[in-house]
C-alpha cells in the first residue's frame, strides 16, 4: 500500500479522528455507550455503511446530476441501513433490541454525509473506501473508550461480565451510577478530547 493510500486509512483513526477533531458522530456516543457490546456492534455498523456508501458514491460521481446528488446520497446509505439492520434483527437480535432506533438513526450520521461528500465525491473506489474504513474505525474506538470507562466504572463489568471481584464490594466498593447516564458520556468524550488535543499541538489554538 502507498504512503498515500495509508495515511487515508491510519489518519482518522487517531491524528484526524472524526469525533475528537471535527466533533462528528458525538450524539451516539451518548446513546449506545453505557455498555461495550451495542457499542463495539454501533461502530462495526457505522464502518460497514461508511465503507460501502463511500465506494458507491465514488463509483456514480461522474453520473449523479450536481442538484439531486444529497437525494442519492442518502438513498444509498438507508438502504445500506436497512441491510445492516435486518442482519442484526437475523444473527444479533438481542444487540438489535438494545440498539433498538439508533441503528436507524445512523442514516443521520454526521460522518457519512461529511465523508460522502468531502472524500467519495471526488476520489476513486479503493480509496474511498480506505477512506470509509479509516474513519469508521476512528469512529469505533472512540465509542469503545467512552463505554469501556462507563461500563467499567458504572456497572463493574465489560461485555456484561463482572469484572471486580466481589471482595472490593464486601470492603466497602460501589459502583459510579452517574457512569451510566448519557451526560457522562459526553463529559468522558470532553476528556478524550482535552487529552488528544494536549498532544496534538496542532490543533492547540
Amino acid at each position: 500500500m502507498s504512503a498515500s493510500r495509508k495515511q487515508i486509512l491510519v489518519d482518522p483513526i487517531s491524528k484526524n479522528n472524526p469525533v475528537v477533531v471535527l466533533m462528528l458522530g458525538i450524539c451516539s456516543a451518548l446513546a449506545v455507550t453505557a455498555q461495550v457490546k451495542p457499542a463495539l456492534v454501533m461502530g462495526i455498523s457505522v464502518t460497514v455503511v461508511l465503507a460501502f456508501s463511500n465506494v458507491i458514491i465514488s463509483l456514480l460521481r461522474n453520473t449523479i446530476p450536481n442538484r439531486i446528488r444529497i437525494i442519492v446520497q442518502l438513498v444509498v446509505i438507508a438502504a445500506l441501513v436497512i441491510i445492516v439492520e435486518q442482519i442484526l434483527k437475523a444473527f444479533a437480535y438481542d444487540v438489535w433490541g438494545q440498539l433498538s432506533v439508533f441503528i436507524g438513526l445512523i442514516i443521520t450520521n454526521c460522518i457519512l454525509m461529511g465523508r460522502l461528500e468531502a472524500f467519495a465525491l471526488g476520489n476513486t473506489p479503493f480509496d474511498s473506501f480506505l477512506d470509509g474504513i479509516g474513519n469508521g474505525l476512528g469512529y469505533t474506538a472512540i465509542l469503545l473508550i467512552v463505554a469501556i470507562a462507563r461500563e467499567f466504572l458504572g456497572s463493574g463489568s465489560l461485555m456484561g461480565y463482572t469484572v471486580i471481584p466481589e471482595s472490593f464490594y464486601e470492603a466497602g466498593y460501589m459502583n459510579n451510577g452517574l457512569m451510566i447516564l448519557p451526560p457522562m458520556a459526553l463529559i468522558v468524550v470532553g476528556c478524550i478530547i482535552w487529552v488528544h488535543r494536549s498532544i496534538d499541538k496542532d490543533l492547540q489554538e
